[in-house]
């Protein structure tokens, strides 16, 4: 059996404890490899740059002796250069003029020419050495012949001395003279060194080497040059922190040894000297130490900067094991007051649902002979049982026998517990108040029932016996207002007419509760149905400005299989709806169907109204739960939304509304609406039927069109019309664009009729009233086409007889072809000078028709309407053309 570590106080805390320490001695750990590896690096940092030091202190020891043993030595012996040229800048300072300008040379003191000739050796040569050198550079001289200075320095010398008067050069150079004169009185010490220095102007730290030749006869001459250190010492280091000191550790040492290896000598130390933190290089050659201070503050935030994330983790770790050993001590370990009186609170609650049970429940310990648990059901029945009995008997039937105590019938019900064998449970149950209780409960569903059914058959006999009048209240309403235009009887046709839908809607929707209903199913046409719904729609329509717009992309002649009056009770009451919702707009009815599902129509009714509130749309589930949207015709149905759904429902299908303020509704409605198979049509009502379809409006124009094309009707459009293509029919919905035989299309029109011989008024909207106007347009052209035949038959006859038919052949032609071409470059002047010698011609051989056309078309091109003016050219070619071909028989 595996080992179980016990959960006890004391064992927790050790194991706290012993992780608390395992955190401590990883962070002490990290914080330890941190420093000591923040420490290597800077000590191999120190060790690189005491290298390179070390080596700018060779490199100016040799220049040191070049300068003076082969410079200064062979200026002093041979003839000096009568060439050079020297500037002064005030007394006792001069500048000397060179080429070559990486250096520059001042002279302090009274000298002669071989210091000249002297100083120019020396700059040619510091020119060489520092010629690929970037940092500040510069040596002083100061010669011992005759006590001046020479300095050499890559920076602008002249400048600086003639800008700055006693201040930075002259500054600069007293404090090296006085260095080196101090230097040469100093008979022990040849060699030395500055501390690091600071050039404030240019912020670059140096150091100075000074190095003392002492002649015989003569004062001692030295040579000093400061070198920078700026570029030798990392960026992630500061100047400031660095400090060029003497090394006394590596004098003691000197004086007791002077073989040293070269590893020991270029070693660093690290010391702590409060507060800082001293890492110090030794430079070999010299007797100097460079020594980098840091503050062990700032070393303190380097280390916390870091190892931030682990020093947060190990916080964040330990903080978790504190506030878990917390509640693990408080909620487990230590069972306190909370417990015990959670522990009451499950006893009294127990109690209470044994209580309240509708049953007799009895817990009994047989071992102790005591009651556990019981009720006051279980005690008031206890003195009248045998347990042991029970018992004995249950076990032979199942663990359900029947008792009767006091002439009540009992059914008792035993069983054993698993935990405690001799603890028995016992539950008993009258059932004589069951019986009762079923027998109230059946009664009272029945009651429910009966009053169901008598609350339908009163909806269904109450909306019959108002049917009747309503609808003959309608159609009295109806005929009134054809012959009067009264607004309060539009008023009262239309209250009547709501009140007839509703009483419709009460019978309609009763059916469907009482599943009284079923979906009629038969083929029917989908665009008598839409013309219906849209000629029913129209009075309201036209009292409160709306626009309605049918777009069915279906044929015309489709049929569907399918319950039509429920589809047609769906869309008019959702049309009503929107009517009441819409104050300004338009309505659009959209019927189309998808590839994939023919059988599946979509219809889509949307709405510039000002939306449905949250109210309103609780009504689709369930009616009247919200107040409804009410305008100055009348209020909408609270129950139209949930009728529709219903309705949609029982054929098969679905209602969504869709709704936002201010904006409008959209209503979608998907339901399975069977194509039946048609046979193939010979010839459609239109066939070779042209029609020139100008509309202004593009919804309107693909309405439009899609209905002459399925009607075998061909559709040309301004764009494509070709110049001299002629035209049957003229469709525009611009009164002002209407010529010729046309239809002027209006949405607001209860069917058709006519303006003129030539011309009528449809609504696009009835496909039916579109069509019929269309048939008679086309009869009456056809009638009127074969009066115009005889007329020209007898108008052509006094052409032919006499001798003008060369003329009319010779003049009249051009010219027609002419109207095209000016037509087309919009000449009008020319276009007009045209139509009326055309128009003189007609006259002269006494054709009136034509003369008619011309007279038309200068009007036409007085206004400048492009459109009516190619119509009217057209015919004038039509007419010329027939002529002609008269002429030729």
């Amino acid at each position: 059996m595996p080992y179980k570590f016990p959960l006890t106080s004391g064992n927790v805390t050790r194991f706290f404890v012993v992780f608390s320490l395992v955190l401590f001695l990883a962070l002490g750990a990290m914080v330890h490899n941190s420093v000591n590896a923040w420490l290597t690096e800077k000590r191999y940092a120190m060790t690189d740059l005491a290298r390179a030091m070390q080596k700018r202190i060779d490199a100016s020891r040799f220049a040191t002796w070049q300068i003076y043993e082969n410079l200064a030595t062979s200026a002093a012996g041979s003839t000096p250069n009568s060439n050079l040229q020297e500037t002064r800048l005030r007394p006792d300072v001069y500048y000397l003029e060179k080429t070559r300008r990486k250096t520059e040379a001042l002279i302090f003191g009274s000298h002669d020419s071989s210091t000249l000739d002297m100083t120019m050796r020396m700059s040619n040569y510091l020119d060489t050495l520092w010629g690929a050198e970037n940092p500040t550079w510069s040596m002083y001289f100061l010669n011992g012949q005759d006590n001046s200075l020479i300095m050499i320095s890559t920076l602008p010398l002249k400048d600086m001395a003639t800008r700055f008067k006693e201040s930075a050069i002259n500054t600069l150079v007293d404090s090296r003279r006085a260095e080196m004169l101090q230097q040469a009185n100093a008979l022990d010490e040849r060699e030395s060194f500055s501390p690091l220095r600071h050039f404030a102007w240019q912020n670059d730290h140096y150091f100075t080497l000074r190095t003392t030749f002492n002649q015989p006869g003569h004062l001692a001459t030295v040579v000093a040059f400061d070198l920078p250190v700026n570029d030798l010492i990392p960026r992630n280091m500061p100047l400031e922190n660095f400090q060029l000191r003497q090394d006394v550790t590596q004098t003691a040492s000197s004086a007791t040894t002077t073989n040293t290896d070269d590893a020991s000598s270029e070693s660093t130390h690290v010391s702590l000297v409060n507060p800082n933190l001293e890492i110090a290089a030794s430079l070999p050659s010299t007797s100097l130490q460079l020594v980098y201070r840091v503050p062990l503050t700032s070393l303190a935030l380097d280390t916390l900067h870091n190892l931030m994330w682990p020093l947060l983790i190990n916080l964040v770790l330990l903080l978790l094991s504190i506030a878990g050993i917390t509640l693990l001590r408080q909620q487990s370990l230590r069972p306190n007051e909370n417990q015990s009186a959670e522990l009451d609170s499950l006893r009294m609650l127990n109690e209470e649902i044994v209580a309240s049970l509708p049953v007799g429940l009895l817990v009994y310990d047989f071992a102790t002979n005591r009651t556990l648990l019981s009720n006051k059901i279980a005690e008031h029945l206890l003195p009248h049982l045998n347990l042991q009995k029970i018992i004995n008997m249950s076990d032979q039937h199942q663990g359900v026998l029947q008792a009767t105590i006091n002439n009540e019938v009992y059914e008792i019900r035993h069983a054993r517990s698993v935990l405690s064998p001799h603890t028995q449970l016992f539950m008993m149950r009258d059932q004589d108040r069951e019986l009762l209780v079923n027998k109230k409960l059946q009664k009272a569903q029945q009651v429910l029932d009966r009053n169901h059914q008598m609350r339908q058959q009163l909806m269904h006999n109450l909306g019959h016996a108002l049917n009747r009048p309503l609808q003959s209240m309608v159609t009295q309403l109806v005929q009134l207002s054809q012959r009067d235009d009264d607004e309060s009887v539009l008023d009262l046709l239309d209250e009547s007419q709501g009140l007839a839908r509703l009483v419709d809607d009460i019978v309609l929707l009763n059916r469907l509760e009482a599943h009284d209903w079923s979906p009629d199913a038969s083929v029917f046409n989908l665009q008598d149905m839409l013309d219906e719904i849209a000629l029913e729609s129209l009075p309201l329509m036209r009292r409160k400005g709306l626009a309605l717009v049918v777009n069915n992309h279906l044929a015309n002649d489709e049929m569907r299989f399918g319950d039509r009056r429920a589809l047609r009770k769906v869309l008019t009451t959702l049309m009503h709806y929107s009517l009441t919702t819409t104050r300004w707009g338009k309505i659009t009815l959209e019927i189309k169907t998808s590839e994939e599902k023919p059988n599946q129509v979509l219809l889509q009714l949307v709405d510039t109204g000002s939306g449905l509130s949250v109210d309103e749309l609780a009504n689709v589930d369930f009616p009247y739960l919200g107040e409804t949207t009410q305008d100055r015709f009348g209020q909408a149905s609270g129950m139209a939304f949930f009728l529709c759904k219903q309705l949609c429902k029982q054929m098969g299908g679905q209602l969504e509304i869709i709704a936002k303020p201010d904006i409008g509704t959209r209503y979608n409605i998907q339901l399975p609406l069977a194509l039946e198979q048609q046979g193939e049509q010979e010839e459609k009502l239109l066939e070779g039927v042209t029609a020139l379809v100008d509309i202004a409006v593009e919804d309107v124009h693909k309405i439009v069109c899609r209905h002459l094309e399925n009607w075998g009707a061909k559709c040309l459009t301004s764009d494509e019309r070709l110049t001299g293509q002629d035209h049957d029919v003229l469709v525009t919905d611009d009164p002002a664009r209407l010529t010729g035989w046309a239809l002027l299309l209006a949405g607001d029109e209860m069917g058709h009729h006519a303006l003129n011989d030539q011309q009528f008024r449809v609504n696009f909207n009835l496909s039916n009233a579109l069509l019929d106007a269309l048939l008679a347009l086309i009869e009456k052209q056809l009638s009127h086409d074969l009066l115009e035949e005889s007329n020209e038959d007898e108008e052509a006859t006094p052409l032919m007889s006499g001798g003008y038919f060369q003329l009319f052949t010779e003049t009249v032609p051009p010219d027609v072809k002419r109207l095209y071409t000016e037509a087309a470059e919009k000449d009008y002047p020319s276009l007009a000078q045209t139509a009326h010698r055309l128009k003189g011609v007609f006259a002269m051989l006494n054709l009136g028709s034509g003369k008619l056309l011309c007279e038309a078309l200068e009007q036409h091109i007085k206004v400048c309407d492009d459109l009516t003016i190619k119509n009217t050219t057209s015919e004038i070619d039509a007419y010329v053309s027939k002529l002609l071909q008269q002429g030729n028989q």
